[in-house]
């Protein structure tokens, strides 16, 4: 039997004394609440409080980290379950996928995947073997026994995990209907939408005309006027709010921000509604919404952020088969200084308005990103965001902004998944980078052992916290 190699120095500097420092540091924050203000896990999930059908359908199909990977070695999607848009040639066996997944188990050395999925298997499931071809049906059968028992319902693994907070992230018409029914259920897992209106923003989507019919009816607002469309966004940011939303999301190619004059915007939006609306329509008019949006969160409270910089379903065959979110995100080289110019020149000064600011482009980090944050009240760094929320990632995050930006401008780790029992395993993974990268800070004498200690809690638990208002 291969055991798994679990040692409490994983991840931590090979150097005695800042490894010793890293757990001592560790050791204090190991076991704060989690709170996840920004993720995609479904509401459903723990409004029904189901039992998991099994092992391939709680970790591998939701978790394009995973499949992405088995792909980009000639493994089908198909093959491993992923539904298709059609519903047809999909693999139903799900023995057989997780065999697959047990005989490329290999192709995640090394990865944050990697180290997400063996925390995983030990901490969730008391499982220390690691996955192979030969112990693949074992582990299946191991895990299956489990999912079947009342301890590893949703909810008590909510609670397990020591989740303070999750968000979800929920479209501009979506009824919150799975919220609701959590919240009257008398449970106290606290689990909060976040209103993310791409689909309403996007003026040459093929689905922007039925999603704009979707928000007039969710809204009750005839959207037949860009007049009418902005009070409709804003009733429904209302809605989001008052079922304890604390926080919108855009994710966006480009960060530009534009105020249009008067008449523009009614102009570009009305081409839409015509079905005549080009790119250039499509750009500017997200320009004009991240300004309008801006004004809306100083008004309502509502934290803002956005994710620029990825070029969304890169692979056209694949997302013509199977949809969106399937791995072919790919990043964009992103500008910021001149994109933020006037929404931060109008807005950022202002202590009302909490901007937070992803990116995929780690070279803006220190560039750009780092004395935006390190200058304007309004905005704060998000922490690094999928294709290097890995251990190198962030430990390069924290290197490139902390001198400009410090580490009170930035807001702590977000987990960003689907896949919800890696929630807990991302956490512990950023709790250990941020420790050791301050120990590193430390052994040279930068900051105390004092200020370490205090920092490594905020970073784990306070900044998270007060940015976005919990």
């Amino acid at each position: 039997m291969e055991k798994k190699s679990f040692n409490k120095y994983r991840f931590f500097d090979p150097d005695e004394k800042v490894g010793k420092i890293a757990y001592d540091l560790y050791s204090n924050v190991k076991k704060l609440p989690i709170i996840s203000p920004h993720g995609h896990v479904d509401p459903a999930l723990l409004a029904d409080n189901k039992t998991f059908p099994d092992p391939t359908e709680l970790i591998i199909i939701p978790d394009h980290y995973i499949f992405r990977m088995l792909y980009s070695q000639g493994i089908k999607l198909e093959s491993l379950g992923i539904p298709t848009q059609n519903g047809e040639g999909v693999e139903k066996d799900r023995r057989k996928i997780w065999q697959i997944f047990g005989d490329n188990f290999y192709l995640f050395a090394g990865t944050p995947t990697g180290a997400w999925l063996l925390h995983e298997f030990a901490e969730v499931f008391g499982i220390h073997e690691k996955l192979n071809s030969k112990n693949a049906m074992k582990i299946y059968d191991q895990i299956l026994g489990k999912l079947s028992t009342k301890d590893f319902l949703p909810r008590t693994l909510f609670e397990k995990f020591n989740i303070e907070v999750l968000s979800t992230t929920d479209g501009a018409a979506d009824d919150l209907k799975y919220h609701k029914k959590i919240k009257k259920s008398g449970w106290k897992g606290k689990v909060i939408p976040c209103f993310r209106p791409d689909a309403v923003f996007n003026l040459i989507s093929k689905n922007w005309k039925s999603e704009i019919e979707k928000l007039s009816e969710a809204s009750g607002i005839e959207i037949n006027s860009y007049k009418n469309f902005i009070k409709a966004v804003e009733n429904r940011r209302e809605y989001f709010k008052s079922n304890d939303a604390v926080s919108t999301d855009q994710g966006i190619i480009s960060p530009y921000t534009h105020e249009l004059t008067k008449n523009a915007p009614p102009c570009h939006f009305q081409r839409a509604l015509n079905g005549k609306a080009d790119s250039n329509d499509a750009s500017l008019f997200i320009a004009n919404m991240l300004m309008e949006m801006a004004r809306m969160s100083i008004e309502d409270g509502l934290v803002m952020q956005i994710h620029p910089g990825s070029m969304r379903n890169h692979n056209e065959k694949i997302f013509e088969k199977f949809g969106l979110d399937k791995g072919a995100d790919i990043p964009l080289q992103t500008e910021y200084t001149k994109n933020l110019y006037e929404l931060l020149n109008k807005y950022g000064n202002d202590s009302r308005l909490t901007l937070i600011v992803f990116t995929l482009d780690e070279t803006t980090y220190s560039r750009e990103l780092a004395p935006l944050a390190g200058h304007y009240p309004a905005m704060k760094l998000g922490p690094s965001w999928w294709f290097h929320d890995s251990i190198e990632g962030m430990t390069r995050f924290r290197k490139s902004v902390t001198e400009t930006a410090g580490f009170y401008n930035t807001v702590g780790f977000n987990d960003d998944t689907r896949a919800f029992l890696s929630i807990p395993a991302r956490h512990d993974l950023s709790r250990r980078v941020d420790s050791n990268f301050l120990a590193g800070l430390v052994a040279k004498h930068i900051i105390d052992i004092d200020e370490a200690r205090i920092i490594s809690h905020a970073l784990a638990y306070d900044l998270v916290k007060r940015a976005y208002k919990l």
